[in-house]
């Protein structure tokens, strides 16, 4: 499986003209997005309709840092990502009382805010003080390893690999199965000795650092953010579209990641609205809520294992 993966990683962007190369790394980068958002629905039954507002906290803090430091692009990944965690927690702790309807609602409220935020003061941009704002923008440089898109497309496949790795390595341990025991009941996983608030806070830790990592990718790639980027209304839609490409396996967040940016470039490129696909995208939830829990890539799994066992069967 990973040397499939790093022959695709090594491959397919050679093979991609330079529209297509954007797309699929902007792709990638909200697949990332998707890692959080699936952390806490897949893992602790959770709705957070806050990640696109903490992809941008990442790139705001990434941005400000490097042009107030010019410290390499990882390490100001890093603090982008940590600073969206801590966000990312301090957002979820009403999910220490509450869930479902009301937690959306909240979290929702937090995207708002977020919008609301930089579309009064902007993103860092080159200007002095502490939010860096200029008449004339200057545009931070890609990482030494993404310089141009090939290198850029490959970059976020082996960042979005990491995560992926981040988030198995979470469930495989005590965080994964404090998780486990919460979604099933909180009542149980009390009795059992699990600290919820604590193994709750940390799945929005987790999901906040991992949005943040695909914000300062964000901003790598595209060297300055604008406010419009990060509507309240992105998050909602991307939460729809993990569970419709399914947040319980990688796959699933991978076709969330194409969803959410190639469907409309493509429809675009075609010569159809790209508006279109937000129709195709509602028919897909109703599917996936009425018939695919575990979304497209369930669908697919399933449909593999049937044909494997039909196989065996000859």
């Amino acid at each position: 499986m990973l040397l499939s993966v790093a022959a695709l990683i090594l491959i397919v962007p050679s093979l991609l003209d330079a529209l297509y190369l954007r797309v699929f790394i902007s792709s990638v980068i909200f697949t990332i997005a998707a890692t959080g958002t699936a952390v806490l629905y897949a893992r602790l039954g959770l709705v957070s309709l806050a990640q696109v507002a903490l992809v941008g906290v990442g790139g705001w803090v990434t941005l400000r840092m490097w042009h107030a430091t010019g410290l390499p692009f990882e390490v100001n990944m890093l603090a982008g990502a940590i600073i969206s965690g801590v966000v990312g927690m301090l957002i979820g702790l009403p999910a220490l009382r509450m869930r479902g309807l009301f937690l959306a609602l909240i979290t929702l409220m937090g995207a708002a805010g977020f919008q609301i935020l930089v579309t009064g003061t902007q993103f860092p941009n080159g200007g002095d003080g502490v939010l860096g704002i200029a008449v004339t923008s200057i545009f931070m440089p890609r990482p030494l390893l993404g310089e141009s898109d090939e290198a850029m497309l490959r970059y976020v496949c082996v960042v979005a690999v990491l995560c992926f790795l981040l988030v198995e390595f979470n469930r495989r341990t005590r965080p994964g199965r404090a998780w486990a025991l919460i979604r099933k009941s909180e009542a149980c996983a009390m009795a059992s000795g699990v600290n919820v608030a604590f193994y709750k806070a940390w799945g929005f830790a987790l999901a906040g650092f991992i949005a943040g990592i695909a914000g300062a990718l964000l901003a790598g790639t595209l060297g300055v953010l604008d406010a419009t980027t990060f509507p309240a209304s992105e998050s909602i839609l991307l939460f729809a579209l993990t569970v419709v490409g399914g947040a319980y396996h990688w796959l699933g967040l991978v076709l969330t990641g194409l969803l959410f940016r190639a469907a409309p470039a493509v429809l675009n490129d075609i010569g159809v609205n790209g508006h279109l696909a937000y129709v195709i995208f509602g028919a897909g939830l109703l599917h996936a809520l009425i018939t695919a829990p575990t979304g497209i890539a369930g669908q697919i799994l399933d449909g593999l294992t049937q044909l494997a066992k039909r196989r065996a069967g000859r």
